[in-house]
């Protein structure tokens, strides 16, 4: 076990991106909100993307300047790649690679895709990593908090040895600095990120959600029921835990919910469940998950395949939940 250096910044200059011309390739979550946040932080910007590409007409309805990705990378000193992970092969050599001159600094927002070797930046290219702790919507609407979304910060290569001031700058233009640029490595954020999503936030979470509703309703209780009761109030726990930990949540909630969290939790996730945790963190660590990623991505019917299944009875006890008791989305700020 690693002894901890955490290490968090919360202040930066903009002077360092003076004169500097932006491109940001891709439009998707983090795309867009990156792309906005910049230009709110007084920078012109260039949207790379391509011909065909659906996310053209979001970025002009947004009043921004399009360009063919090869072209933005020829126009700019710094180089967003904000395109889906298992593209970057794709666009990188045929877009970026044979654009790219010394002097010029590559940013990405997850680490995977050069960790794991599908993109080898030039040796004469800065190449750094500005990971926001969240999605897109919520950097947009936090921006420039203290309690918005941190970041994490990583350098690949320095060859112009001003990768770190010029690529904190990025993070507090992007939105991130107040709440923190978390010091790391590509590889840990790379192994970590993937490992998170898969066993924790995602992947397990999801699964661990479903079981506990589709339990309750195999046994008697109403769908709505058993989604309020294993859904409907985990913002609340997740809140605690961020505010107090988890020693410090167990104080907070009910001896009865303290007492059977510490019952139930090790036949939940019993000694198999960390088996297969550990399974999985040696197939991301690898590369072989990554790489069977790229080549499920890249196919033809990658939308069909990609997204889990979530059953009917979860489905129809959600929808008529939040039908009742979610009020309206506000539209995030463009």
């Amino acid at each position: 076990m690693r002894e901890s250096t955490m290490r968090v910044i919360r202040s930066a200059s903009l002077q360092p991106l003076k004169n500097r011309r932006i491109a940001v390739l891709g439009y998707g979550s983090q795309g867009r909100a990156q792309a906005l946040n910049l230009r709110d932080a007084g920078f012109e910007l260039l949207i790379g993307l391509p011909v065909r590409s659906g996310s053209r007409t979001k970025a002009r309805r947004d009043r921004m300047r399009v360009v063919s990705p090869a072209e933005a990378v020829q126009q700019s000193n710094i180089i967003f790649v904000l395109a889906p992970d298992h593209r970057h092969g794709i666009v990188f050599h045929a877009e970026i690679e044979p654009n790219l001159r010394p002097g010029q600094m590559l940013v990405f927002a997850h680490a995977s895709s050069v960790h794991f070797g599908i993109v080898a930046p030039p040796p004469y290219v800065d190449t750094i990593l500005i990971a926001p702790l969240g999605p897109g919507q919520r950097l947009r609407e936090l921006a420039g908090r203290s309690d918005g979304v941190a970041c994490f910060f990583a350098i690949h290569q320095d060859p112009s040895r001003t990768s770190r001031r010029t690529g904190l700058a990025l993070a507090r233009a992007v939105g991130c600095i107040p709440a923190g640029a978390i010091v790391t490595t590509f590889a840990d954020e790379a192994i970590g990120d993937l490992f998170g999503e898969q066993a924790v936030l995602c992947g397990g979470l999801g699964e661990l959600l479903q079981a506990g509703v589709e339990t309750l309703i195999r046994h008697g209780l109403s769908p709505e029921n058993a989604y309020l009761e294993c859904v409907y109030q985990l913002d609340l726990i997740v809140d605690l835990i961020k505010q107090h930990g988890l020693p410090g949540m167990y104080e907070r909630i009910s001896p009865t919910a303290a007492y059977g969290a510490r019952v139930a939790g090790p036949r939940v996730i019993p000694e198999a469940s960390r088996k297969a945790m550990d399974a999985l963190y040696k197939s991301i660590a690898s590369g072989e998950f990554f790489r069977a990623w790229v080549r499920t991505g890249s196919g033809k019917r990658a939308k069909r395949t990609m997204y889990p299944t979530v059953s009917m009875k979860f489905r129809n006890a959600e929808s008529r939940v939040l039908k009742v008791l979610t009020p309206k989305a506000k539209s995030s700020p463009a």
